[in-house]
């Protein structure tokens, strides 16, 4: 689906499956400009699945319009707290969501990608040949890597790699994290739950999102590897390119170049849900 936004033309797929192992999909998404957002619902019973669902229901009241400020969302992410938290009794206990993805930005009447993550789910960017994970997880594993207590390949196979440290709902109330990045013709961004880099490695993310053209066909594609490598999780992803960008100098950049391989995640790390670090009995950053 192509969609004609003034700063930013983009054009995006997406794509979800339950998994081979959950009974639910707890996943949520959208791709309409300007949001390309994935939600990945924790709580059991349904009460994930609600809870993201109502996180991407406050998000899509902007679909339609040319383009999101920072306070916008800011904004809207606590309009999504206030409504995780109001669930019904009985529904809202536990319930949570991370929540990644991008939307399109003015600055200085320019397009930029503005990328925003609360949890694990992460969000990727591959642009003029490079392609780098924007986002930083919100996991306890991640804390243990960045402090230097955990190697790549000790982190892959950690037990609480699936307990986070930031959440919408869940029991906190946590800051998302933002990065804001000039937009330029040809560029790719991936939005996707856990489940997928649990699946497969970086480069074969990256390879897939080289190889096929379409965002639709790379999304659907993403998922279905995913799936037939094990699907130990709900899979999610929304695949956006970036048609033409406005320019500087008022102008449309336009690229007719689509998008153009390493970490690997081998092990099973799905023995356990996501969920937040407050129901692993520690305390929330």
């Amino acid at each position: 689906m192509t969609e004609a936004a003034d700063l930013i033309t983009t054009r995006a797929g997406s794509a979800s499956d339950a998994g081979l192992r959950r009974a639910i999909n707890e996943d949520s998404m959208l791709a309409a400009s300007p949001l390309f957002l994935v939600a990945d619902g924790m709580g059991g019973h349904h009460a994930g699945e609600i809870a993201s669902g109502t996180v991407i229901d406050v998000f899509a009241a902007h679909v339609g319009r040319d383009s999101l400020s920072i306070d916008d969302v800011q904004t809207a992410l606590a309009q999504a707290r206030s409504a995780v938290a109001q669930l019904p009794a009985g529904t809202s206990a536990g319930a949570g969501t991370t929540l990644t993805g991008v939307v399109v930005a003015d600055v200085g009447d320019e397009g930029y990608w503005l990328v925003f993550n609360i949890g694990d789910s992460r969000t990727y960017l591959l642009s003029d040949g490079v392609f780098e994970q924007i986002s930083v997880d919100h996991s306890v594993v991640q804390e243990l890597v960045d402090s230097g207590q955990l190697d790549a390949a000790a982190a892959a196979v950690d037990a609480r790699r699936n307990v986070i440290t930031r959440a919408i709902g869940g029991g906190g109330d946590s800051d998302a994290d933002f990065w804001l990045i000039p937009a330029d013709a040809g560029d790719r961004v991936l939005a996707c739950s856990d489940g997928l880099p649990g699946e497969l490695s970086r480069a074969e993310i990256e390879a897939i999102l080289r190889s096929e053209t379409v965002p639709q066909d790379a999304a659907e594609r993403l998922v279905r590897e995913a799936v037939r490598r094990g699907g130990r999780d709900n899979i999610t992803a929304v695949v956006v390119d970036a048609l033409s960008v406005r320019s500087r100098a008022g102008g449309a950049d336009i690229h007719s170049t689509l998008p153009s391989a390493a970490r690997s995640a081998e092990a099973d790390p799905f023995d356990a849900d996501t969920r937040p670090r407050v129901a692993a009995g520690g305390d929330r950053r």
